[in-house]
């Protein structure tokens, strides 16, 4: 982990963007279902151009740790078992008019 964190560290502090982590496993379920696909971790720099030159401040900081982030995780699951279910259904050699007339299931 300290490797990873000084490799992240150097490669941000030399104007990276970030990196994007993923689990091991393609599909990782934990005890409440699928987990998360991959977490991006950016860069100090780079959310800067997001948020804001002034958002290290601790107003922003405090406003962004409390902002709630469920809705966003909910669609990044629900979008990456739809593209599981895009990559079955072709595997399977489904037609396309199939996977567009089936609702996604949650």
């Amino acid at each position: 982990m300290d490797a990873a964190t000084a490799w992240w560290t150097e490669l941000t502090d030399q104007g990276g963007e970030g990196m994007v982590v993923k689990p091991l496993d393609l599909i990782a379920k934990g005890k409440k279902g699928l987990l998360q696909p991959a977490v991006k971790c950016r860069g100090r720099e780079y959310l800067r151009i997001i948020y804001g030159p002034d958002y290290t401040s601790e107003a922003n900081l405090t406003r962004l740790r409390n902002r709630g982030l469920g809705a966003k995780r909910s669609l990044a699951l629900r979008e990456f078992a739809l593209g599981v279910e895009a990559l079955e259904r072709f595997v399977r050699r489904e037609p396309l008019r199939r996977v567009r007339a089936r609702p996604m299931v949650q």
